[in-house]
């Protein structure tokens, strides 16, 4: 018995030794080659990769946040609208719009103004509601007038002071005593024809932006 745990404590001495020579050694050859040994390495396997992030040049990147802020701003809003306002005040004030194009004034010719009525008392055989151009005398609210063709050719566009609140009317028609600068506004009774009487007004004579 005696013999048996003296030879276990030689191997126990002797494993204890071993170990401390294994970590003497290990020590010393870290040391000397900057590296674990294989038998104490770290399994490489389990190992984390640091994955290199690649930066964008710091001039380019303040240009590109710069562009994203600009964009993104209210200011700039702000500017763009109010550039588009500074355009639309640029078209003259007398600008309108007929059948949904720009129109302007191209011309004022002064004329002996009367009114006439679409009943017998003034078109006589020809009161059949209809208008030279074949177009019903309501075309546009019963609002057009009649003219001399040679001096405003039909659809002309032009605005009479105190004739359908200053709007743009059509030249629709024509009568036989419609000479020259002389002009007929279309009224539907002939009381209110009467009313207008005769009078010497200036006539603007519209003309559309895009024919220029």
């Amino acid at each position: 018995m005696r013999s048996h745990a003296r030879a276990m404590g030689v191997l126990e001495g002797a494993a204890w030794l071993a170990g401390l020579t294994l970590v003497i050694t290990s020590a010393i050859w870290t040391k000397q080659t900057g590296a674990l040994p294989a038998l104490v390495g770290v399994d490489r396997s389990t190992q984390m990769i640091a994955v290199p992030v690649v930066q964008e040049p710091a001039g380019i990147q303040s240009e590109l946040i710069s562009s994203v802020i600009e964009v993104a701003t209210p200011e700039l809003a702000t500017a763009s609208v109010a550039a588009a306002v500074d355009e639309v005040s640029t078209i003259d004030p007398s600008y309108r719009y007929f059948d949904g194009k720009l129109i302007r004034p191209a011309r004022v010719i002064y004329m002996t103004v009367t009114g006439y009525s679409p009943d017998a008392r003034s078109c006589g055989e020809f009161a059949d509601g209809k208008t030279a151009t074949m177009h019903s005398v309501w075309t546009n609210g019963m609002n057009l007038v009649a003219a001399d063709t040679r001096v405003l050719p039909y659809w002309s566009m032009i605005s009479v002071p105190g004739y359908a609140n200053t709007e743009i009317v059509p030249v629709l028609d024509r009568g036989g005593a419609i000479k020259g600068n002389r002009l007929d506004l279309l009224y539907p009774t002939h009381e209110l024809a009467l009313q207008w009487g005769v009078r010497q007004v200036p006539v603007t004579v519209w003309e559309f932006v895009e024919d220029e």
